[in-house]
């Protein structure tokens, strides 16, 4: 496969060289202040790709010619992970249901009244279990620390339940992204950025796939308790 590549033409040759020069201009400290700063985000309650950004965090450390360690993008998503969710707790429990307003108004996608009451009543029914599984699948960590809040679920259940979770997910992200990469890079070497690219693309349908799922389960929930919904859209005005 190497010699078809490298045999196509000088563009494709030179792609991967650009590449590496430009990535090991990056300052490693850099990519963890951004992986735990990005995972911090999404988990005090604001949508954006803190998976997508720790993923490719453990990718970069998984090239040889970088110097980024696996083990401080583990770190640096684990410690983001457990500070934004403590905050989105806080703030939760503060503000309560108003919260989810603001939420809403910004967010409509994420914080619709059908996501709103299925994520409801998985942390209520749940409570420490939500907030550790919960970790592991996008729509439901965006909503951990506010919904837990919100719920009053006692901190001193909510802190161990949320940082287990998080250590458990970062550091098992980290690590299998890492050394699947290491071994895709071992396996393809002059095109181990295209083997790692696969890798990524395989993950983002997988993570796709698991998304699907949980809107279905979104909508049969919605469907089953239409009286929620309408609770929740009630209290979002």
């Amino acid at each position: 496969m190497s010699l078809v590549l490298s045999a196509a033409t000088p563009t494709l040759a030179l792609l991967p060289q650009s590449l590496d020069s430009f990535l090991q201009s990056i300052p490693p400290v850099l990519v963890y202040l951004l992986a735990g700063l990005v995972v911090g985000v999404e988990s005090i309650g604001v949508p954006v790709p803190g998976e997508i950004t720790l993923v490719t965090a453990a990718l970069l450390s998984a090239h040889h010619e970088l110097d980024v360690s696996p083990f401080w993008v583990a770190f640096s998503g684990a410690v983001g992970a457990i500070v934004g969710d403590s905050i989105g707790y806080g703030v939760g429990h503060h503000y309560g249901r108003r919260l989810l307003v603001v939420l809403a108004r910004r967010f409509p996608k994420h914080f619709s009244p059908e996501i709103i009451a299925f994520a409801e009543h998985v942390f209520h029914r749940y409570g420490m279990f939500a907030v550790f599984f919960g970790r592991f699948v996008a729509l439901l960590r965006i909503f951990a620390g506010p919904i837990s809040g919100v719920l009053r679920m006692p901190y001193h259940r909510f802190l161990p339940a949320n940082a287990l979770g998080g250590i458990t997910w970062s550091f098992g992200m980290a690590y299998l992204v890492f050394y699947l990469g290491k071994a895709a890079e071992a396996a393809m070497k002059d095109v181990a950025w295209i083997g790692l690219g696969i890798f990524a693309a395989v993950a983002l349908i997988g993570s796709t796939s698991l998304r699907h799922r949980i809107d279905a389960m979104v909508r049969a929930h919605a469907a089953a308790h239409p009286e929620r919904v309408k609770e929740a859209a009630a209290q979002l005005g």
